[in-house]
């Protein structure tokens, strides 16, 4: 069984809470039910209606990504808002798999423009690679800024 990439950015509001359910049964074992029980919502069909309808009160997309181990309806409504979005840096020593890791994404970005010069990409293809680029990009700016600075590494990080 091959490994789902969570990376991708969810092209709709629908699609990213379906990703987010996706993510919390395939990763933590959780059914709709469970991911309803940890909401504290007594009818996991809410979830269900949520998912058909897209539309999800503010106030509970916070409880429902961490419910499901996923942060997708997040990262959609930033994306539909022309923003990046990245993980808090901490300021810590860099590993060669977190160069490697922008090195892969910034060649695939470049690769994907390369492409759609050509005519052989899509328009959405380029913006998925691109945005993945520079968010890796920008989290490493951060990470420098910080690097004076360091913060405890908290939940497990090395």
């Amino acid at each position: 069984m091959t490994s789902r990439n969570w990376k991708h950015p969810p092209q709709s509001l629908p699609q990213a809470m379906a990703a987010c359910l996706k993510h919390g049964q395939e990763k933590h074992r959780r059914s709709v039910e469970r991911i309803a029980g940890l909401m504290g919502l007594s009818n996991p069909w809410t979830i269900y209606k949520w998912v058909e309808s897209g539309r999800i009160p503010a106030i509970m997309i916070g409880a429902f990504e961490h419910a499901c181990g996923a942060d997708h309806v997040t990262r959609y409504l930033a994306h539909a808002g022309h923003r990046l979005i990245i993980d808090i840096p901490t300021g810590r020593a860099l590993a060669a798999a977190d160069l490697q890791a922008v090195q892969a994404a910034t060649h695939a970005a470049l690769g994907a423009l390369i492409d759609f010069a050509a005519g052989n990409a899509i328009p959405s293809q380029v913006i998925e690679a691109v945005t993945g680029a520079m968010e890796q990009l920008a989290w490493h700016r951060e990470n420098a800024r910080k690097a004076d600075q360091p913060e405890l590494a908290l939940e497990g990080e090395a």
